[in-house]
């Protein structure tokens, strides 16, 4: 029996709440001899795992490095690729997948026999453009990251098409697109009751902006709600928004659930607000997991007017588009759904489940890691 060509997928993340890194895992991991290298323990399915400590930082703290623009001292000082460079062994796999570009170096370093793909989940150098010291300090670091280091890859993905546009642009990298799309899940329409109930989940920080929720939510009409899972990224800020919460009555915060439950959770409201304010390039690009999560909870969806998801709710008929970003514009979609309009977006988004889904969306990443494998039959003969 011919072996199975080596594949490492390495990623700066805990690799077992990481929903984009556990579809790669199992997409190949019976298609390969699957290595990952991550925070945490070993996802399901894999043929060996080397955890990073979890207080190994995976991005810069070398204050003088950045100053004085000495970057490849500042990567070699990151305690993540020490950690990794500790335990990884070089040139023994076939391919490496790198996911987001504080890996892709350590990568190449690595000499895979056969090539690097680099998937990245961000447009690195614009990530916290909205923060005044990051554009000072860390964004020329990854503009120096994605200068030298990007022509290494043999080929690159990442999650929207504004995003892949711009590493064009930039760096001259053709880059593929794979959405955050959820995986396929059966599931039913489930009509809405005499309360239209709304959801919305995020990250707890600051310049995500969620005390528009909020300010929308104030004097609701009785036949509206909305839950919150807010994860607590930037503890002082959610208890704020907490605070300023407990005067809504229409607004309940709810814990996090497990990644495979989310969609059937999901599926308990009407719409998922996914209302992601500019404040910085990645965000107005955006196109999130919980917009794919949504569709495969067969519920609505209103976002605001962010490119990637304007155009598939048209392009599908998923739920609303708000006018602007505004908590007054917020306001004014929610307050204006009725049954019959949530109720059709609910049928559109099961007839969009199967488009829609991550098994539609991954063949990118099948064909790109193939077409590394496939040289080491020629690299043979």
């Amino acid at each position: 029996m011919t072996e199975l060509p080596s594949l490492l997928i390495l990623t700066f993340s805990p690799i077992r709440s990481d929903p984009r890194v556990l579809k790669q895992v199992e997409l190949f991991k019976d298609k390969y001899r699957v290595t990952t290298c991550a925070y945490g323990a070993a996802p399901d399915g894999v043929a060996e795992h080397f955890a990073l400590p979890e207080d190994s930082r995976g991005w810069p703290s070398d204050k003088v490095g950045l100053i004085t623009r000495q970057y490849a001292k500042v990567y070699d000082g990151l305690p993540a690729v020490q950690s990794a460079r500790a335990v990884l062994p070089k040139g023994r796999f076939d391919v490496i997948l790198a996911n987001d570009l504080n890996t892709l170096p350590l990568a190449l370093d690595l000499e895979p026999r056969l090539g690097v793909h680099a998937d990245l989940h961000e447009f690195a150098p614009r990530e916290k453009e909205d923060n005044l010291k990051w554009r000072m300090f860390i964004a020329p670091f990854m503009r120096w990251l994605c200068s030298r280091y990007l022509a290494g890859a043999s080929s690159v993905t990442t999650v929207s098409q504004g995003i892949a546009d711009e590493y064009l642009t930039d760096y001259g990298t053709p880059t593929g697109v794979v959405t955050n799309a959820a995986p396929y899940a059966e599931g039913t329409v489930r009509m809405v009751g005499a309360t239209v109930r709304l959801i919305h989940s995020a990250a707890g920080q600051r310049y995500r902006k969620l005390e528009n929720f909020i300010e929308a939510m104030k004097d609701a009409p009785e036949w509206l709600s909305l839950d919150m899972i807010v994860m607590p990224n930037e503890p002082d800020y959610v208890a704020e928004l907490k605070a300023q919460a407990a005067s809504v009555p229409s607004i309940s915060f709810r814990e996090p659930v497990p990644y495979k439950q989310l969609v059937s959770t999901l599926s308990e409201y009407d719409v998922s607000v996914v209302f992601l304010p500019p404040t910085n390039f990645n965000l107005k690009n955006a196109l999130p997991n919980k917009f794919f999560e949504a569709v495969q909870a067969r519920i609505g969806l209103i976002v605001g007017p962010s490119p990637a998801m304007v155009g598939l709710v048209e392009e599908y008929g998923l739920g609303a588009i708000t006018e602007g970003f505004s908590a007054e514009s917020l306001r004014r979609t929610l307050w204006a759904l009725t049954p019959e309009s949530i109720n059709t977006w609910k049928r559109a988004a099961d007839a969009a489940a199967r488009p829609l889904s991550a098994e539609s969306q991954i063949a990118v990443w099948d064909a790109a890691i193939a077409k590394i494998a496939g040289s080491r039959h020629t690299a043979a003969s």
